[in-house]
């Protein structure tokens, strides 16, 4: 009986002690909740940032990438070298890269990714990142050489963005349902309105990553946002929607809070070519009509910094221009009269999903009536936003936040959705991109977001912040968005 007792009360500790083990054993697994749920999962093919926030990095990878930081560093090319006249670039490929499928990653799929974005049907919502390319030319199976019809200082930026990721032709049939890329996570399921998952490449040629599986929830109202972060049914929330709810959280140990910076310029967008928007005295009226201020306050409790142009104020070439747009609605019945509109004049405002958006919207609505300007507002949801605002032009007004980086040479494409055309700006872009001195690139780009703040081709409203709410002992999330993306490559937990 003694023996017995002694042989129980040992087994029992070993339970214990293998209990303690398994309570303190880190965890593997990550749910992260996002607003926006992306129309699909083709980055190379589509405006919605909310594709890149979850294939950037986990799923698809570039030549180059943005680090958390927003350097460009190496991706899939371990290194390139670039010619005298700055025109041709030769990569070098990594050697050990397999697509998810288990074919080669090789210098014929970077040839096949950049001829299709800069194909003459292609629908790379970026295209024009590509436009400057002459040939690419396959020199080896780790070897590709680009040729550029001009030098351009960006090149190795522009590879960078999520429009640029390189995919195989074997697989690009599926990729809006069935990504297959060469990054650190592989595609696992998606329950459309709900969640996508993925999980751990252990094939990756880069460094593991911690977590073996991850799911990104979908939680599209603030209110829902709130409660699921509360009960802990989420582990992390990246872009968190109701910004007035960061102080308790702060206030609560089971989480940290991260507020970022990000690239977003968040705009009024203006349908330069629809009339009464084709005359400039109107845009800048509804320049004048809007409170900066009182949308950073109303719709995102502060969080936001105000913006006069399209950049983003934490880039040493800023220039802060909210002069030019300063709120003074009688300044704008003003130019109103002056443009033929003395009792103003009716358009829409299509708004997307985000928060931004929405709350942003009904608080720019009751500013522009205020002038003159009634507003009908219309609520689409993201693919509605996509193909009536984005593709059809069919808007007076929208509000978006543009979170690619360093993205004012939009601005140089007429047959972008805002519809502007100006050939000095182009010009000033096109200089930029074959400038290669640094305070050459400096003016011109200040001499850019001057042109466009005084045509007043946008209104111009806020630098969007980007606070994440996490578990406390989450590691590694972004809390910046150089670009859009919540990168889980590096995230794991505290022991």
């Amino acid at each position: 009986m003694f023996y017995k007792s002694i042989k129980a009360g040992l087994l029992g500790a070993t339970v214990l002690a293998f209990g303690a083990v398994a309570a303190h054993a880190e965890r593997s697994d990550l749910t992260i909740a996002m607003q926006l749920e992306p129309p699909h999962l083709d980055p190379t093919s589509a405006a919605a940032g909310a594709i890149d926030s979850v294939v950037y990095s986990n799923i698809f990878e570039g030549l180059t990438r943005f680090a958390a930081d927003g350097a460009v560093i190496p991706g899939l090319a371990s290194a390139w070298a670039i010619s005298g006249d700055g025109l041709t670039y030769t990569f070098t490929l990594r050697s050990d890269v397999s697509f998810h499928d288990g074919t080669t990653m090789d210098a014929e799929d970077v040839k096949f990714s950049l001829d299709r974005a800069r194909a003459e049907d292609s629908s790379n919502a970026q295209k024009a990142l590509f436009a400057g390319i002459h040939d690419v030319e396959v020199v080896d199976p780790l070897t590709v050489k680009v040729t550029l019809a001009e030098p351009n200082g960006s090149f190795l930026f522009n590879m960078a963005w999520g429009d640029a990721v390189i995919v195989a032709p074997e697989s690009v049939g599926d990729i809006k349902t069935n990504p297959i890329g060469t990054g650190a996570f592989k595609f696992a399921n998606w329950v459309q309105g709900d969640k996508i998952d993925v999980i751990r490449n252990d094939a990756y040629w880069g460094t593991k990553p911690a977590l073996e599986k991850a799911t990104f929830k979908f939680i599209s109202d603030p209110t829902a946002a709130f409660a699921a972060v509360m009960a802990e049914d989420i582990d992390a929330f990246a872009g968190f929607p109701a910004p007035e709810n960061l102080p308790q959280f702060e206030a609560d140990p089971r989480f940290q809070v991260l507020v970022g910076s990000t690239e977003g310029e968040t705009i009024l967008s203006i349908n330069n070519k629809m009339p009464p928007f084709d005359n400039v005295k109107v845009r800048e009226a509804v320049a004048h009509a809007i409170d900066r201020q009182a949308i950073i306050d109303g719709a995102m409790f502060g969080y936001g910094i105000p913006i006069g142009t399209h950049f983003a104020p934490h880039h040493p070439d800023y220039v802060d221009l909210t002069a030019m747009s300063q709120y003074d609605p009688e300044l704008s019945k003003k130019l109103l009269a002056e443009a033929g509109f003395p009792e103003g004049f009716k358009t829409t405002l299509k708004l997307p999903p985000p928060s931004y958006a929405r709350r942003g919207g009904e608080i720019i609505a009751a500013q522009l009536r205020a002038v003159g300007i009634e507003a009908e507002i219309s609520n689409l949801e993201w693919a509605q936003w996509l193909e009536q605002v984005f593709k059809g032009k069919d808007f007076g007004l929208s509000i978006v936040s543009h979170t690619e980086p360093m993205d004012i040479n939009i601005y140089a494409n007429p047959d972008y959705y805002f519809q502007y055309d100006s050939p000095e700006f182009q010009t000033v872009m096109a200089q930029l991109a074959s400038e290669s001195d640094p305070e050459q690139r400096s003016d011109l780009l200040k001499s850019a977001q001057k042109m466009i703040s005084e045509d007043y081709v946008n209104g111009y409203l806020f630098e969007l912040a980007y606070p994440t709410i996490a578990n406390a002992k989450v590691r590694g999330l972004w809390q910046d968005a150089p670009t859009q993306a919540v990168d889980l490559t590096g995230v794991s937990w505290a022991k």
